[in-house]
């Protein structure tokens, strides 16, 4: 059995977006999904340190059968627990990251969560599959941050046109995109 992990982004919570019904799919598929609920206040930066004291909660759960799904700030945050992580884990799903590329909207406030400078070789050791969502029309991401991302991580970019930051306010309460892709690794 698979565990996933689904990590929300910035002022972000569980039950939003396409989150609940990727966990109710992929707990028909027989996973054990974890979607924590990170600190988060509104127009507070959110503290990294807060959020892998959450994790911690859940440490024994990963493993190398772990699939990570991060959106937005959420997909910063893996990025920086796959760098601390001692062993490999099954795959990493990464959903309008923000890694620095300009323009993002709230550059200074990401920026402070963990800043733009990654580990990519440790990175890149960490998980065994990688998929990169990137859409052309984020108000928040631009397209150059999955171009970079991907091209860090050697994976084609997986670009979705018009998707805007694959939250609920651009139509995404479901994914079907994204499961398809997490179901092969399953």
């Amino acid at each position: 059995m698979a565990n996933v992990f689904i990590f929300h982004g910035t002022e972000g919570y569980p039950e939003e977006n396409w989150f609940p019904w990727l966990k109710h799919k992929l707990e028909g598929l027989e996973c054990n999904v974890i979607v924590p609920q990170f600190p988060s206040p509104p127009k507070i930066p959110a503290k990294i340190a807060e959020w892998f004291a959450v994790l911690k909660h859940y440490e024994k759960k990963i493993d190398k059968n772990t699939i990570f799904v991060g959106h937005s700030l959420g997909g910063v945050f893996t990025l920086r627990v796959l760098e601390q992580l001692k062993h490999p884990v099954k795959a990493a799903f990464l959903v309008g990251a923000p890694v620095g590329v300009r323009p993002i909207l709230n550059y200074e406030r990401d920026s402070k969560f963990s800043g733009f400078s990654f580990d990519w070789e440790s990175i890149i050791r960490k998980a065994r599959h990688f998929v990169v969502f990137q859409s052309d029309d984020d108000p928040y991401v631009s397209l150059g941050n999955g171009e970079e991302l991907a091209k860090k991580l050697n994976v084609t970019l997986s670009f979705v046109p018009n998707a805007g930051h694959f939250n609920s306010k651009a139509g995404y309460t479901k994914f079907d995109l994204l499961l398809e892709k997490i179901k092969p690794l399953l």
